[in-house]
């Protein structure tokens, strides 16, 4: 990061990553760029590089997909399960995608630091971030640093629920 203070972390915890491509500074240096602002837990981070902003909010809703896909499956499967209890068909594959999409989420996203973050979308709170007067991109990508903890722990236990509950009715099914 250099001393002038474009690129630097900014006192309010905002990162700026500059779409700037002069001698010093080429392309593949936004990435290490946003590893740097992402270990160093920033409240913001703005992301002015289109294919980079953009590539980094793909990655954050594919988390957000496959998370909410773990909850909703294994929520109906759940309900399925306790809705029709001499029925196991509806209950056993929701149950399976719940589990897979919970043990996909854990072993890609338990150890990037962008699962700290999400993409803030609404311009009223973009508004009130001081930094964004001096951006020089149309539309760049800003991330908001959130505590993940309950959403793995809800995610994580609907699952397990769901493939506990189906577990033990095919052993009581079974047996």
């Amino acid at each position: 990061m250099d001393a002038g203070g474009d690129r630097a972390l900014h006192s309010t915890n905002i990162a700026l990553i500059r779409e700037v491509y002069d001698s010093e500074y080429s392309p593949h240096c936004f990435s290490m760029e946003l590893e740097k602002a992402l270990d160093s837990h920033c409240s913001y981070i703005v992301i002015e590089p289109t294919q980079l902003g953009d590539e980094t909010a793909r990655w954050i809703s594919f988390g957000n997909y496959l998370h909410k896909t773990a909850v909703i499956s294994g929520l109906t499967s759940i309900i399925s399960g306790l809705a029709w209890p001499d029925n196991f068909a509806p209950q056993a594959p929701l149950s399976i995608l719940s589990t897979l999409c919970t043990g996909l989420y854990t072993a890609s996203w338990q150890f990037d630091h962008c699962v700290k973050y999400q993409v803030e979308r609404d311009p009223r709170k973009l508004a009130r971030l001081p930094i964004l007067g001096a951006l020089t991109a149309a539309s760049p990508v800003v991330l908001v640093r959130k505590d993940d903890t309950k959403r793995k722990i809800l995610h994580c236990t609907v699952s397990l629920a769901a493939a506990g509950l189906c577990i033990y009715r095919l052993y009581w099914t079974i047996k």
